[in-house]
């Protein structure tokens, strides 16, 4: 797999959690089913595709230690 198809996945996958996190601050039960729904495409292709997928917690530690 080549390093733009891998970053492409990993932003999809950012993109899918956070889709998460805001569907469930809004309390809106619906977004939320949409975003899992997401979330878990966005996981499944990863993994099938072979790229590492950090967990949620260990990409949020490092987005905070990139933003200093």
């Amino acid at each position: 797999m080549d390093e733009l198809t891998e970053a492409a996945i990993g932003q999809r996958l950012r993109a899918a959690r956070a889709g998460v996190q805001a569907a469930v601050a809004a309390h809106d039960l619906y977004a939320v089913a949409l975003a899992v729904d997401e979330l878990e495409d966005a996981l499944r292709l990863a993994r099938s595709s072979g790229v590492d997928v950090p967990s949620a917690e260990a990409e949020r530690v490092a987005t905070e230690q990139e933003r200093g």
